[in-house]
């Protein structure tokens, strides 16, 4: 899949402090001796791109990634595209249009709000539909190991094996499951939380040949191979490799915990064996007029719209980081305009020949980033150097502390 510009980011003259990240569940291991750091985050399904919940999820990630490769850290850092999925058909359906075009132009647009936004690029950007023959070799492994069994054409995963590790009570799984694409009500499942791993050919659907038929996978296997196949490599399913096949973070937006994260997680284990990550972190939801921020809603504010109507992406990107990523919040006109002019300020304060002392608020602005993403206190550090600067007080590097924040923070 193509990709959006690289921006480079260059290893620290000085140590930073090892970051720190309160985890949904697991353990952060960084600074592994010759181990990359291997990160998969799920991406978009193309039909609605991007919103603010997904700018915000994005950037969370942008920022694991730009600090520990500031701290001299190989991040390999894979990202999927879920373009063949039930909500893609639908909105083509609705619009008249053919799903992969209207994948293409919405995947297209996704990469044009990420370069605004300064979020690096992952070393690997695959769509399901480029990585379709690994996944029905995935499905026909598991197929074979008998973790399957087949209803009315489509092949469903047996979940009870896997059951004891669920991150919320039964009967609250069984209503979100039902909500974020489950069918936990179909008449002849074997367990109401089974998730569905191949789909029988719908009519105006696309289908792909398979040992289960023509169909289509489910959308949990898709992230499940990807990250593999790409983190791990092409033989993560061969049984006597002796290297770990368990990735490093596996991240998201807090409504992926239940059911997406924890299913990808299962059929992982069932096919390799092995812990799919290490560590589990999910980012907060973002709200609009005192709701969570959603397709169903219909209250998406869209990066690509508030850039057109003239919004500076670097006070976008402010904002974002204006409040903590692990806090549900509430975007208003409010947040923007104080990002407007605290980033007026940092360039004003940019802009001077000499500036403040900057290594103490180097160093505490590591402190803060490295201390669970901690970015309001690291923006509020940034602002009282700005304001010292612009008061005239002098003895630091503009140089210096213009490269930092563009590296950590990725603010220019």
């Amino acid at each position: 899949m193509s990709n959006w510009p690289a921006i480079d980011v260059a290893k620290w003259h000085q140590d930073l402090p090892k970051l720190r990240l309160n985890l949904t569940s697991g353990i952060l291991k960084t600074n592994t001796e010759n181990q990359d750091f291997k990160m998969y985050v799920c991406g978009i399904t193309p039909y609605d791109a991007t919103h603010l919940g997904h700018a915000a999820t994005y950037l969370t990630f942008d920022l694991i990634n730009r600090y520990l490769q500031m701290c001299g850290e190989n991040v390999d850092f894979v990202e999927n595209i879920t373009d063949i999925d039930d909500p893609l058909f639908e909105r083509a359906n609705r619009d008249n249009q053919s799903w992969s075009e209207l994948g293409e132009s919405q995947v297209a647009l996704f990469e044009s709000d990420m370069t605004s936004l300064r979020v690096l690029p992952p070393k690997n950007y695959v769509a399901v539909t480029a990585a379709m023959g690994s996944i029905i070799k995935a499905i026909e492994l598991l197929v074979s190991k008998g973790f399957t069994y087949e209803l009315e054409g489509n092949v469903y995963f047996r979940i009870k094996t896997f059951l004891a590790n669920l991150p919320i009570a039964q009967d609250a799984a069984l209503k979100v499951f039902a909500e974020r694409g489950g069918d936990p009500e179909r008449k002849g499942k074997e367990n109401p939380l089974d998730p569905i791993l191949w789909i029988s050919n719908k009519d105006g659907e696309p289908g792909w040949q398979s040992q289960m038929g023509l169909g289509r996978p489910g959308w949990h296997i898709e992230c499940s191979v990807i990250a593999l196949e790409n983190l791990i490599g092409p033989n993560y399913l061969d049984e006597t490799l002796i290297s770990s096949k368990t990735i490093s973070l596996q991240g998201g937006g807090s409504d992926l915990i239940f059911p997406h994260h924890f299913m990808s997680a299962a059929l992982a284990k069932a096919m390799t064996n092995s812990e799919f990550a290490e560590a589990y972190l999910h980012s907060a939801m973002v709200g609009l007029d005192g709701e969570k921020m959603s397709k169903s809603k219909g209250n998406l504010v869209f990066v690509s719209k508030l850039i057109g109507e003239g919004v500076d992406p670097m006070v976008l990107r402010h904002a974002l980081l204006s409040e903590k990523y692990s806090k549900d919040r509430m975007w208003t006109e409010a947040v923007l305009k104080n990002s407007q002019a605290r980033v007026a300020l940092i360039r004003s304060a940019l802009s001077k020949i000499e500036c403040a002392p900057t290594d103490s608020v180097i160093q505490s602005i590591a402190a803060s980033i490295a201390n669970d993403l901690d970015t309001p206190a690291a923006l509020e550090v940034l602002d009282k150097w700005a304001a010292d600067t612009v008061k005239g007080e002098i003895g630091g590097s503009v140089g210096e502390i213009s490269r930092f924040i563009d590296g950590a923070l990725g603010l220019a």
